[in-house]
């Protein structure tokens, strides 16, 4: 049988967020703080950041996208991310991945952000 990298049917391209985690609405405040220095909206609804996992250690692992591979702060807004996480109250420590899969597209982005860009 050959090993494929292809993911299993019916398997979700973006791993589940630890919604149920006493953290997690702090976590999506902080996120929310964090905006595209190109575009008047914060990252979390532009759906930029595709999972929060919270561990029971309270280890906080974000998989965020960019709009564009070329983004011109590709390599800063992890950061950003990851500055406006950790300070909060019970978080042991945060680490911010950058993935590209699946990608981002404006069907992403939350209903507030698609009214404030125009597109509703």
């Amino acid at each position: 049988m050959a090993n494929d990298a292809t993911p299993l049917e019916g398997a979700p391209l973006i791993k589940p967020s630890s919604t149920d985690h006493p953290l997690y609405e702090s976590i999506i405040e902080a996120v929310r703080s964090v905006y595209d220095p190109e575009i008047p909206v914060n990252i979390y609804d532009l759906g930029l950041v595709y999972t929060i996992d919270i561990s029971d250690e309270a280890d906080v692992n974000v998989s965020m996208t960019l709009t564009a591979p070329g983004c011109p702060v590709a390599g800063e807004m992890p950061g950003w991310v990851a500055d406006a996480v950790e300070p909060l109250p019970g978080v042991k420590h945060v680490n911010v991945e950058l993935v590209w899969e699946p990608p981002w597209g404006m069907d992403m982005m939350s209903d507030e952000a698609k009214l404030e860009l125009g597109f509703m």
